[in-house]
């Protein structure tokens, strides 16, 4: 589609948005939301006609890109047919996409409790595991985002807790690795994770196994910074959470639904959870729609005895249909496999150039279409471009980096000393190359504020 210059209605549109709407995660004052005009495949634009390439994917969660023909006919032909329906009915569009996630999440995730979204998948996990185990305490990693709601925020691992952390959820960090900045003086992976995991271990240990329900990591952490664990640490935690009867909750909000070229990131390192947690790209964020895949064996707990939650809108119709059209555009159209190939042929190259061209980049990491690039001062002391959690000016060169990017049609997807490339999972080659080519500019901007 192209783009039809319209400013007197992009200003009413933000007039609108200034008068009325309370934005999440911002101080109201002080945003300037752009006015956006229309959006498809891999592009979305405003009302002035610029286009933009979205290397966001929204909020990491257009994995099939913007107003996909298929996805959007299905969720016309649902309308028409049952726009809504209680959770407590059997429903075509409901029993057909939990058998659809069941087909494709690991090991005997065979049973799917659906929610509205991230964070309450996250909640209804950690309930599930508190009631099955009877213990009362979680463990997460700091450097860590499990959503936004009040268990899923406490359990948290990064700065966007702090402001509603009661310090009574019963919740407990640890360090997870990251060999970049690793917290145990690895000079190695293999170092970064057996310490990780004796670290792990200990606090399990002082903490008191007995009394830890459940302990939940990303399974690659997203917006904390696309820190792909070391080989064995994911089995690591697996078979702690074995020795000590603890319940081992994957996040796969974010990895999932082929964003790291598989379909969960589970599969890469051929670990099982006993539940995991979805969103986001199950239906392309077309319509809010999250979810918890339940092992067997947490599933027999609540057999003859009732889950004690549930959700007004569980599994709504119209969110369903748009899964079961997303997962069959998937799966027809080879969007796991683009994602997989283009990350190892196309993104991994590019960024370790970049790398080496830009002495703002002091690391490359990811996989598929999960990928970030971390922004330095002195690539020789690692020094952080900005401090941790800065605001105003002290984040001016991050800001001004942001702005670069997004001049030249790009829309970055930034965070503290982060940039996550993070596009359409079927995104062409030449769109990769073209964004790629933005970045590649944008970053002089942040090589001005190096040592």
């Amino acid at each position: 589609m192209t783009p039809q210059p319209n400013p007197q209605a992009g200003a009413a549109v933000k007039a609108a948005d200034r008068a009325h709407v309370f934005h999440s995660w911002s101080a109201q004052d002080l945003i300037d939301p752009l006015a956006v005009a229309g959006a498809e495949g891999s592009y979305f634009w405003d009302y002035d006609g610029k286009r933009y390439l979205d290397f966001t994917s929204g909020l990491v969660f257009t994995n099939i890109g913007y107003q996909h023909p298929k996805v959007v006919a299905a969720i016309q032909e649902q309308a028409a047919k049952m726009t809504t329906f209680a959770p407590a009915f059997a429903v075509e569009a409901r029993s057909e996409a939990a058998r659809l996630i069941a087909e494709r999440t690991p090991g005997d995730l065979d049973k799917i409790f659906f929610t509205n979204g991230g964070a309450d998948a996250v909640e209804h996990a950690v309930r599930m595991a508190r009631l099955h185990t009877g213990r009362p305490k979680v463990l997460s990693a700091y450097r860590s985002y499990h959503g936004g709601t009040q268990q899923a925020i406490n359990i948290t691992g990064d700065p966007r807790r702090w402001a509603s952390d009661g310090a009574a959820a019963g919740v407990v960090h640890f360090w997870a690795p990251y060999p970049y900045r690793s917290r145990f003086y690895a000079e190695t992976e293999e170092q970064e994770c057996a310490r990780a995991l004796e670290h792990l271990e200990t606090t399990i240990a002082f903490e008191g196994p007995g009394t830890i329900a459940a302990i939940i990591l990303e399974t690659i952490p997203g917006t904390a910074g696309i820190m792909v664990p070391p080989p064995g640490y994911l089995a690591g935690v697996r078979e702690l959470c074995d020795k000590y009867g603890i319940v081992f909750v994957l996040d796969e909000v974010m990895a999932g639904f082929g964003r790291t070229g598989e379909w969960f990131a589970a599969d890469l390192f051929g670990v099982v959870p006993d539940l995991m947690t979805f969103a986001k790209g199950v239906n392309s964020g077309y319509v809010p729609l999250g979810g918890v895949a339940v092992s067997g064996e947490i599933a027999e707990t609540f057999g003859k005895r009732p889950y004690p939650g549930g959700l007004t809108y569980s599994g709504h119709p119209l969110a369903c249909a748009a899964a079961v059209a997303t997962i069959g555009v998937m799966a027809q159209e080879g969007v796991v496999d683009n994602a997989r190939k283009l990350g190892a042929d196309v993104v991994e190259p590019a960024l370790r150039a970049l790398a080496e061209r830009h002495p703002s980049v002091g690391e490359v990491r990811g996989v598929g279409m999960f990928w970030a690039l971390e922004l330095v001062k002195n690539k020789e002391t690692r020094e952080p471009l900005v401090p941790y959690n800065a605001v105003g000016e002290a984040n001016a060169p991050m800001a001004a980096f942001a702005a670069a990017a997004k001049k030249q049609g790009l829309w970055p997807f930034v965070n503290m000393n982060r940039t996550h490339v993070v596009p359409p999972c079927n995104v062409s080659e030449a769109e990769l190359k073209e964004g790629l080519a933005a970045l590649d500019t944008a970053l002089t901007v942040a090589d001005e504020h190096t040592e």
